[in-house]
């Protein structure tokens, strides 16, 4: 599984010059990762950050001085660390590579090779998250094991575990059900030994359908044969599973009391839906498990349609609950007729079916789907007298030898059926959709990013959206934060981490902003006329920080909007002030002559944070993201938040949380003396100013 691009990367950087340090961990930003760095500056200081501290790369200058990257190099190997280590040096040397890479690193990257640097990164961070999730996983099967080992030993039921028809592990209650003493007297006694000579023509037909693959699970009715040869009735439950790292088959043996039948019937029961007689959830991420499975070591390619009715919560209010349970029953028994006997058709939802096809591939999928669609569209159901039509929208998620695992999988044909409606001409539904990965920025070639985004400005395919920024101190006045979107061609939204490369294109970044200013300051008149004093954050781009005729033009925008400087609250980010310092310092003293505010965004990330605030001037800081997730579960990241919003507010500094999804991080904010907040638990960002400050 990839890194979460949101995750912190905790960075240890060697370089002898800070601002170059500086340059590798505004890239990072730029690139979309949320990053904490650490220059190393000593020999000492590297053996107490290797020592104390958790990373997830470090990046090594190829230096003279002591320590060099070869040292560096040799003390994460030293202390076992897990630390992807990547080389920067001065340009391509086929030794140098061999010799670094021998030792242990990961890549070795000319320093002014970002392209190179970024995608090496996300390789190790992408590397380096499975491996951990490996580690975590094998602890956790290790633990499950010895939970499973207690609960086989100490079961009453008579419990095996059987590999080419031979015991392999049978429980104490299994051994006294069958008379033997010791446990190795039984493993040497194969299975049909235990059984009638009448039973065990049934056991090999069942073995052999386990092993052809077609159950997973089956029962039998058989008579076992004890070791003083007497003989009783049982019923023998049979089931696929793994004992030591080997695939074999559980056994379950109980004495036979006319309950086989039942049995049978109740785990019938217990793998169906009550409303529609198709199987359920829990069964069909059963198979789902197994089709992966088979899919990631035998290479048996399958697909999986996921089948969402389009509005169906209309349905539910015009003819009410009961009367949309009569209409999904009735779509429910139209998708009967189209599974083949090896399909598995379930209810996953109130409003979704998904169709299993093992074995099928992406042109089969189609058809069916499109067949499926088709019927849906064209059926009629009727309730009390009303007719109620509706359609569907199918995504479609391959199973291949890549697959994730079931919940990802039944995620990825939920995503390609929600696509639907970004579908040109599918707004409403009624379309089918294949499941693809879409990476960052794919949809944007760079030689062309130029003209796909003037293109978007001469036909107005930018949107914005406003997030509210909540007082945590009991004040009621209104802020807003400007979120800007593109509309691509598919009529999907965009945004800026993919259509604004982390490398210009310059005079394409100062246009959108102006237009981006432009906009809000048309929404901004236009709320602040019905009584709301209203201020708004805009966030503005490394461009236009460097931009000298921006006041003036701004000022201008301004007038004409008759709208007052201390209305709008410009936001530049940590990484671009550093860069530009200088420039900054100036732009900010620009924004201050017009009477605008001005925030500093992404704060506390740099190696030295608080320097900037020594040149720049600004009223607000709003702290990275990074810190509200690390907050939650770690104690002193709680407690560096709480110092450095202290810091800032004997400054005269107005503090920003942004990215509060739930309410339990709220009072750990307020108790550190966050001044505002801002997330999706108070509101995501909407097309309108509509959050009720009053209410809070």
């Amino acid at each position: 599984m990839q890194q979460k691009k949101n995750e912190t990367v905790h960075l240890l950087i060697l370089d002898p010059s800070q601002n170059d340090a500086e340059k590798i961990v505004s890239l990072l930003r730029n690139s979309g990762r949320a990053t904490r760095a650490h220059r190393i500056t000593s020999e000492e200081d590297l053996l107490e950050s290797l020592k104390n501290h958790t990373w997830d790369l470090c990046l090594a200058r190829e230096i003279a001085e002591s320590p060099s990257a070869e040292e560096v190099l040799n003390q994460i190997n030293r202390l076992e660390k897990d630390i992807p280590f990547i080389v920067l040096n001065d340009g391509y040397n086929n030794d140098t590579f061999i010799k670094y890479l021998r030792a242990g690193a990961q890549d070795v990257v000319p320093f002014e090779n970002s392209k190179h640097l970024i995608l090496s990164i996300s390789r190790e961070l992408t590397s380096l998250s499975e491996r951990r999730q490996r580690r975590t996983a094998q602890r956790l099967v290790r633990e499950a094991e010895k939970r499973c080992q207690l609960l086989l030993d100490s079961s009453k039921d008579a419990i095996a575990y059987v590999n080419d028809g031979m015991h392999v592990y049978a429980n104490p209650s299994y051994m006294e059900f069958y008379g033997y003493d010791d446990i190795d007297d039984l493993i040497c006694i194969p299975v049909l030994d235990t059984l009638s000579d009448s039973s065990q023509d049934d056991f090999k037909e069942i073995s052999r359908s386990f092993s052809d693959g077609e159950i997973d699970t089956g029962m039998l009715n058989c008579v076992a044969c004890r070791s003083d040869e007497s003989e009783i009735n049982v019923v023998m439950s049979l089931s696929r599973a793994t004992y030591e790292g080997e695939e074999c088959t559980q056994i379950v043996v109980r004495p036979e009391k006319n309950s086989a039948e039942l049995e049978e019937k109740l785990r019938e029961i217990s793998s169906q839906d009550l409303l529609t007689g198709l199987y359920n959830r829990q069964y069909l991420m059963e198979k789902l498990e197994l089709t992966v499975r088979k899919a990631t070591d035998n290479g048996v390619d399958s697909a999986l349609l996921y089948i969402k009715l389009d509005q169906f919560n209309s349905v539910k209010s015009n003819v009410g609950i009961a009367g949309a349970d009569l209409v999904f029953s009735d779509i429910a028994n139209l998708l009967k007729q189209y599974p083949d006997e090896h399909d598995t058709l379930s209810r996953v939802s109130d409003d979704a079916f998904c169709l299993l096809m093992p074995d099928q591939d992406e042109e089969k999928a189609r058809a069916l789907s499109e067949i499926i669609r088709k019927a849906v569209e064209n059926h009629l159901s009727d309730v009390s007298g009303k007719t109620v039509q509706l359609t569907c929208s199918i995504g479609i998620a391959l199973i291949g030898e890549n697959a994730p695992n079931a919940l990802d999988m039944l995620g990825r044909a939920h995503s390609a059926a929600d696509d639907v409606s970004k579908m040109e001409g599918h707004e409403r539904g009624n379309g089918v959709n294949k499941f693809s990965a879409r990476l960052v920025g794919e949809s944007l070639e760079e030689g062309s990013a130029v003209d796909i985004l003037q293109e978007a400005l001469d036909e107005n395919r930018f949107r914005l959206l406003f997030q509210p920024v909540i007082s945590l101190r009991g004040e009621s006045e209104e802020h807003y934060e400007a979120f800007l979107r593109m509309v691509g061609n598919d009529e999907q939204e965009v945004s800026p981490y993919d259509f604004l490369p982390p490398v210009g294109p310059t005079e394409m970044a100062t246009k959108i902003d102006r237009w981006v200013i432009i906009q809000t300051i048309k929404h901004l008149s236009s709320h602040r006329s019905k009584g709301h004093e209203t201020r708004l954050f805009l966030n503005l781009t490394a461009e236009t920080i460097q931009d000298k005729t921006f006041t003036a033009w701004l000022s201008v925008a301004l007038k004409a909007a008759r709208l007052p400087g201390d209305s709008l609250i410009f936001q530049i980010n940590e990484s671009d002030t550093i860069t530009y310092l200088k420039q900054a310092k100036e732009f900010s003293r620009g924004l201050k002559a017009l009477h605008c505010k001005v925030s500093l965004s992404r704060f506390g990330c740099a190696l030295n944070p608080f320097n900037t605030l020594k040149h720049v001037e600004v009223d607000y800081v709003k702290l990275d993201g990074s810190y509200t997730e690390e907050i939650q579960r770690n104690d002193e990241t709680k407690e560096q938040v709480k110092e450095m919003v202290k810091t800032l507010q004997s400054q005269g500094k107005l503090t920003i949380v942004p990215l509060v999804e739930n309410a339990t991080i709220l009072s750990t904010l307020w108790q550190a003396g966050v001044n505002y907040i801002q997330g999706y638990y108070l509101q995501a960002p909407t097309a309108e100013m509509n959050y009720d400050f009053h209410e809070q």
